[in-house]
């Protein structure tokens, strides 16, 4: 009978220990399947951009060894070497459509929303719900004492991490203070009913409550964000925004609608092209907004020069972040009293609500310039050009001026809603556009949206500065945590609004859309959405501005990287071509840095390189100007670079062009130089050329652009934490595979793969796993057909002789420039195929690298200006100012300078006719 007590306590305490385990075991689970689902959606959304990975033609890709990077299948072959067949990424996820044939469209909305799937960047709100459930659920004192524990313990793991992960989050009872706030813009109306004028910057519009808001955090795409979010601020603002909509208080749920049509207007508007002949007695004025960023300052200088006229107006907003074409704007705008700049900046990002909030800005410093008269607001990027004069332009508006231009979807409404994403709730802070769940359509108004390049009379711009009718007011708020908020606000306020009969469906635009190249979740890094962009017009596209049925006055994108000669085919087109014997009219320059940048802007191994460009370009002015005993054109160099160029001509890189200080030995004075550096050809067919021939180029690189299929970073410049991609260019030919072999420099096989060429594959990319640190020196890539080899390239990895902008230390020189650990770059070895292959392995080409891995300074230097000689020769070198070798030539008199005559895109006086060209 004793006994029996015991057992019963035995077993009390066994379910209560039972019941405590179970406990932590509920909190644990829930915890983990909460950021495992959210890393599910993410791996879902990789997968399907991975698929779009493998090349530019149809296949699949394949591998053996860990998986790859960016998804690619793997296999085991039984092969000593990988087997890789690569993916049409245009189509391997999409369904097919028939192409529009519709060349007088071209500037239609992209049909992206047709073929994008984004409901799996983070899963829909709804099916948090049964989560929401359980994390409300009273618990027991004891669960309730686990569950603090468990929290505790979070918390003390987030404060290392230095921010809140968990899984519900709750709100502080103080906000914390939207930073978005800038000096430059303290004048900016800050009523409640302004709600996009409030922001600046990057961020969203602050919010201000009677009564801070508490709630939880439950949502898997808010509690995503705030655990993908940088900043403490970032993490606040969606804690705040979430909760505000969840407790009904964002979001309208009423619009008025003021306009007395049913449906939408149709407005057909006729065009001559010599309407111009007919030019009215008051021809409109256009106040021009141009909204540009980066660092292509010639390029936007040239089409300024286009558009230019002293009748009319120019704003300018330069982001942010660009600081070099804010100087060089800030030069020009001064030369003219009807330019001007915005005194405020912000950084305006890809679909970003800041966008949205940069054009009514401007709008209302617009309207609140007295003396300027204008009536059209046209916005412009740097990558739009004129395709018909301004007298053409001017006389079309005088003939339609009520009316405003914009250009509509044309298709399905609900289907744009859903793919367009508007009833998803968004914030943008951190320069990134976050997701934060579900919401719903304001009942009463027609939502609509298309292209966010538009023209618009100055009546309905005033409107929507400075109404405070329900439509306006609500509209902001509700376009204030919107994705791509511009694309959409100005349509749907004007065909709600009084001015309703006034919409015309066409921008007077067209736009290189092409969906196959251009819509590839590109802007993922800063969106959660998958979006589309244009591409560049190319000479062959020149027709397509002659033949459009309706009317045209621009077009975009140009980009002159890409492609300069169709920029001057239009500017020939429209304003004739420059005088015989004009300089520089094949050449292009952009710069990359300028001293006032500050060199924290340059990266490692661009700093490492550009130094070394600099000694090449002394060296070359020693052995080719020096005379014995003559001092007069030896140099040593000083400091850091002060200007670094790309340089082009007939659109093809021609190499960097950098300047900077030299001491001169001869009188110990200090003079600015300019050297020219090119690139070597690196790629070369093999001799004798076997019988396959479909093989047209091949490079390496990183920053590859599947759009306009070219690598960003010209140049190639790669250090041994970079991660290149292996590019092959083909001719059509019939369905061929070949191997592509990897070598570092000590011919240690880093990587093999196979790859199946379609018929009609034109470019294939693939980035290989190799681990990190690659070993410097020069890489040899290898391409084989049926075992023989049929082309080969090289490139580049560059010791660094920085290290966070200091002059690396030997600890740090060794951890990076010694490879990888035990010189394996994939998990496999590929060992047995080099006496296949003919790659013999050296033990003293192992011990030399050894030693390099350890060298600093002056030795250092040697090493990487060793390297570099190897790929990269310095053509030219020039004297910016006076200079003590008298053989130097000075930098304004050569034809490839930054320095040298540039008319193309230079800005002078205005002519008699009011214009610049």
């Amino acid at each position: 009978m004793v006994a029996a007590p015991c057992a019963r306590r035995l077993a009390r305490r066994s379910r209560s220990a039972l019941v405590a385990a179970l406990t932590v075991l509920l909190l644990q689970t829930l915890l983990v399947w909460n950021f495992t689902s959210l890393d599910a959606g993410e791996e879902q959304r990789g997968g399907r951009e991975k698929r779009d990975r493998g090349g530019e033609q149809r296949g699949q890709a394949q591998r053996r060894g860990p998986a790859a990077p960016h998804g690619k299948a793997m296999i085991e072959p039984p092969s000593p070497y990988t087997s890789l067949e690569t993916q049409d990424g245009y189509f391997s996820h999409r369904p097919k459509e028939k192409m529009r044939t519709d060349s007088n469209n071209e500037n239609s909305v992209p049909k992206d929303f047709e073929t994008i799937d984004n409901s799996n960047f983070a899963p829909r709100t709804q099916r948090q719900k049964h989560q929401s459930e359980l994390v409300k659920k009273p618990l027991s004192k004891q669960k309730e004492h686990l569950r603090k524990k468990l929290e505790e313990e979070k918390m003390k793991e987030n404060l290392l991490l230095g921010k809140n992960s968990n899984e519900a989050v709750q709100v502080s009872d103080h906000p914390g203070k939207n930073s978005s706030v800038s000096s430059n813009l303290k004048d900016i109306d800050r009523s409640p009913k302004q709600h996009l004028l409030k922001k600046v910057e990057n961020s969203s519009p602050e919010l201000k409550y009677d009564q801070p808001a508490r709630c939880e955090v439950t949502g898997k795409e808010a509690v995503s964000a705030m655990s993908r979010a940088k900043s403490k601020q970032c993490r606040q603002e969606i804690a705040d925004v979430y909760c505000q909509h969840k407790l009904g208080k964002l979001m309208p749920e009423q619009v008025t609608r003021f306009c007395a049509l049913e449906g939408k207007a149709n407005n057909n508007v006729q065009w001559d092209e010599d309407s111009v002949e007919y030019m009215p007695a008051n021809p409109v004025r256009i106040a021009f907004v141009l909204v540009v960023h980066g660092r292509a300052s010639r390029q936007l200088q040239r089409m300024f020069k286009a558009i230019y006229h002293k009748d009319h107006f120019y704003y300018i907003h330069v982001d942010k972040r660009s600081n070099y074409l804010h100087r060089q704007v800030l030069q020009f705008a001064s030369q003219y009293p009807n330019v001007r700049v915005t005194p405020w900046r912000m950084a305006t990002i890809w679909g970003g609500a800041s966008l949205l909030t940069t054009y009514l800005q401007t709008m209302k410093d617009l309207m609140e310039m007295s003396d300027w008269p204008w009536d059209f607001f046209i916005n412009l990027s740097a990558a739009d050009y004129p395709i018909r004069t301004n007298d053409q332009l001017v006389a079309f508006l005088s003939r339609y001026r009520d009316m405003n231009f914009l250009k509509s979807h044309g298709r399905d409404n609900a289907r744009f809603i859903r793919k367009q994403g508007l009833d998803r709730l968004f914030l943008e802070c951190d320069t990134h556009m976050w997701r934060l769940g579900d919401r719903k359509i304001p009942e009463g108004i027609t939502v609509d949206g298309g292209s966010d390049w538009f023209l618009l009379n100055r009546k309905f711009v005033e409107y929507v500065t400075f109404s405070n009718d329900d439509l306006v007011t609500k509209m902001k708020r509700f376009y204030s945590y919107t994705l791509l908020p511009a694309e959409s606000f100005f349509h749907t306020v004007l065909e709600n609004s009084p001015f309703c009969d006034s919409m015309v469906d066409n921008n007077l635009r067209i736009t290189n859309w092409n969906r196959k190249l251009g819509c590839k979740c590109q802007y993922k890094h800063i969106v959660d959405w998958c979006g589309c962009s244009p591409n560049d017009f190319k000479p062959a596209d020149f027709h397509r501005f002659q033949q459009t049925a309706r009317p045209t006055f621009f077009a975009r994108k140009f980009e002159a990287v890409v492609n300069q000669e169709i920029i001057g085919q239009l500017d020939y087109y429209l304003y004739g071509n420059y005088p015989s014997g004009t300089p520089g009219l094949r050449s292009y320059w952009e710069n990359v840095y300028e001293e006032p940048d500050g060199v924290s802007a340059l990266s490692d191994v661009a700093l490492t390189m550009f130094h070394s460009f600099s000694r090449l370009g002394l060296r070359r002015a020693e052995t080719s100007f020096h005379a014995a005993g003559d001092n007069s054109c030896r140099y040593y160099p000083m400091g850091h670079p002060v200007s670094i160029h790309l340089y082009f001509l007939a659109d093809r890189f021609q190499g960097f062009l950098i300047r900077h200080h030299a001491t001169n030995l001869a009188v110990s004075k200090l003079e600015t130089l300019e050297t020219w550096v090119m690139p070597k050809k690196v790629f070369k067919i093999a001799s004798p050329p076997s019988d396959f021939g479909r093989l047209q180029f091949s490079e390496i690189g990183t920053e590859w652009d599947a759009k306009e299929r070219l690598f960003r970073n010209f140049g190639g410049l790669l250090g041994p934490t970079d991660e290149p991609v292996g590019m092959q260019k083909w001719g059509k030919g019939p369905n061929v595979t070949v191997t592509v072999i990897w070598v570092d420099p000590i011919n240690v096989i880093a990587a093999t793969y196979d790859i199946l060429i379609e018929s009609s594959a034109e470019f294939t990319h693939y980035k290989p796993p190799l681990n990190l640190p690659l070993r410097p020196g020069v890489w040899t890539i290898k391409i084989l057909h049926h075992w023989v080899q049929v082309a080969e390239t090289k490139f580049l990895v560059t010791p660094l002789t920085f290290s966070n902008q200091q002059p690396i230390k030997q600890e740090e020189a060794i951890k990076l420039h010694s490879g990888p650990p035990k010189n394996a770059y994939m998990e496999q070895s590929f060992q047995g195929l080099n006496p296949v292959l003919n790659i013999p392995v050296s033990a003293a080409r192992l011990d030399q690298a050894k030693r390099s891995a350890g060298l600093v300074g002056a030795r250092l230097e040697a090493w990487v200006d060793s390297l570099v000689s190897s790929v990269w020769s310095a053509v030219d070198i020039c004297s910016v100012g006076p200079t003590a070798c008298p053989v130097l030539q000075g930098c304004a008199q050569t034809a490839w300078s930054s320095l040298s005559p540039d008319p193309k895109s230079e800005l002078g006086p205005v002519k008699p006719d009011g214009r610049l060209r």
